[in-house]
């Protein structure tokens, strides 16, 4: 896969908790901190305290092989108890030009729920770029090893929705 080609990953799981106790965890932006291998912390901006169409969070990342950085995410849809999305982008600048457009996000984010049985549906997915991010820079330092470094990225996510799946599902059924 190219980055042209809009890499994504996407998993789901089923949890046997009803949708509104999974709602609640998905939207708690500060439970992926928690549970994500890259994702040190949140706090949402501008006097939000809930997701709210247009709402802004910002999250502190870090990886092993390219440090520490800041992003600044918007939420893009929000359907209650069914998708909560929102796109990063790179506020301060830290791979490229500063922006805080989301047409120019490091990455697209999503949940998605639906009723199943007696429980839910929970599905995450990841979308890289369109904007600049770690990947671009890899890419451009080795433009010749493209599918290599996108297989990685992608399954370096992959691992990480999925741990963040396990732990939402591991809150949501001791709840239940």
């Amino acid at each position: 896969m190219r980055f042209a080609d809009c890499p994504s990953v996407r998993c789901d799981v089923r949890v046997e908790a009803a949708v509104p106790r999974v709602w609640e965890l998905v939207t708690d932006i500060r439970l992926p901190a928690r549970l994500s291998p890259e994702l040190q912390r949140v706090a949402w901006l501008d006097g939000a305290d809930r997701p709210l169409l247009g709402a802004c969070f910002e999250g502190y990342n870090r990886h092993q092989q390219i440090g520490e950085w800041r992003t600044v995410s918007h939420v893009v849809e929000l359907e209650e108890q069914q998708v909560f999305a929102w796109t990063v982008t790179d506020a301060d600048g830290r791979f490229g030009e500063p922006t805080l457009d989301p047409a120019r996000s490091m990455a697209s984010w999503r949940y998605e729920l639906e009723v199943e049985g007696g429980g839910t549906r929970l599905r995450q997915s990841a979308l890289i770029g369109p904007g600049r991010s770690g990947v671009t820079l890899a890419l451009e330092r080795w433009p010749d090893r493209e599918e290599e470094i996108i297989a990685l990225r992608l399954k370096e996510l992959r691992a990480g929705i999925e741990a963040t799946l396990r732990g939402i599902k591991t809150l949501a059924e001791e709840d239940a």
